[in-house]
């Protein structure tokens, strides 16, 4: 896997620890292929599919990419149904790894209803964005990285929608003895993962409001829920305004362009909404896939 993943290695953020007031270690998953993490997961599921076939996906954009050139490294075909309403340059993106892309419905659900019909009709295979192990283990190879890359840090903090990318770092972590807190965050608008913590089973969501498309689905499942509960310490949420800011410090200080959703841990220790532990904090940035015309709203607002 490793000549297809290429993994950025851990760097330090001088800039970002002096606004936090402690050492912050940076994964930048935005410098990965595809621009974020999403092609560990996808890669690890569909390399072990019969080639030669077609993969079917639905995703907001970072999972769409992640399963086009999945696809394309496997030798196989995706056909991925996005919002209609979903990021331009996610959408070209994703075409541009070789994918079909169909816009259907105004949200996530939507699109991924059309998909299972679209595979059911054909006795196609559906690459869950988060739902799998192999997904969830793919993901995990971050927390694998960090055992030797960050191997003192106090505190992971990880971007949660529907909990694939949490779940496998936190096995990880967790499993090889990594002693570090690990903690989740979430968009205020699309809390779902949080919600369902508090009430001890899954919630959906009714209403999502938040600009980080990369981590609102409406509902997690039932095993990235058990995940949390069994790995992370705690999950916490973040204002739209503290992802913008966080963004804009990451443009200014870091020169990293990242997208709202991989902005999300970087908010969470600017904010300080996760307390002080003995030794540096870890933020994982899990995306860089961002709208220049978002970027341009934030930076005018």
């Amino acid at each position: 896997m490793a000549p297809v993943l290429r993994p950025t290695p851990v760097e330090v953020s001088d800039s970002l620890s002096g606004l936090c007031r402690r050492e912050v270690l940076l994964k930048p998953e935005h410098r990965q292929r595809t621009g974020s993490f999403k092609i560990r997961g996808a890669y690890n599921f569909v390399s072990r599919l019969p080639g030669g076939g077609e993969v079917v996906a639905a995703s907001a954009g970072n999972h769409a990419q992640g399963v086009a050139l999945a696809a394309q490294l496997s030798g196989m075909r995706a056909t991925v149904f996005m919002p209609v309403h979903a990021s331009a340059p996610k959408v070209d993106a994703t075409r541009g790894y070789g994918a079909t892309v169909r816009l259907v419905g105004e949200f996530y659900d939507e699109a991924m209803d059309a998909a299972r019909r679209y595979a059911e009709e054909r006795e196609l295979v559906v690459v869950p964005p988060f739902d799998h192990p192999l997904v969830i283990a793919g993901q995990g190879t971050i927390g694998l990285e960090l055992v030797t890359e960050a191997p003192d840090a106090a505190t992971v903090v990880v971007p949660v929608g529907g909990g694939g990318l949490i779940s496998g770092i936190a096995a990880a972590l967790r499993l090889s003895g990594h002693p570090a807190r690990i903690i989740g965050v979430q968009a205020a608008g699309a809390a779902a993962m949080k919600a369902s913590l508090a009430a001890g089973h899954l919630v959906a969501l009714e209403r999502i409001s938040t600009m980080a498309d990369g981590i609102a689905p409406r509902a997690v499942s039932v095993l990235t829920l058990e995940h949390v509960e069994s790995y992370v310490d705690s999950v916490v949420t973040v204002a739209e305004d503290e992802l913008a800011k966080a963004m804009l410090l990451l443009l200014e200080r870091a020169k990293a362009v990242v997208e709202p959703a991989g902005a999300a841990a970087v908010a969470t220790l600017l904010a300080g909404k996760i307390p002080d532990a003995d030794g540096p904090s870890l933020a994982i940035v899990s995306g860089g896939n961002l709208d220049l015309h978002l970027l341009s709203r934030l930076i005018g607002a």
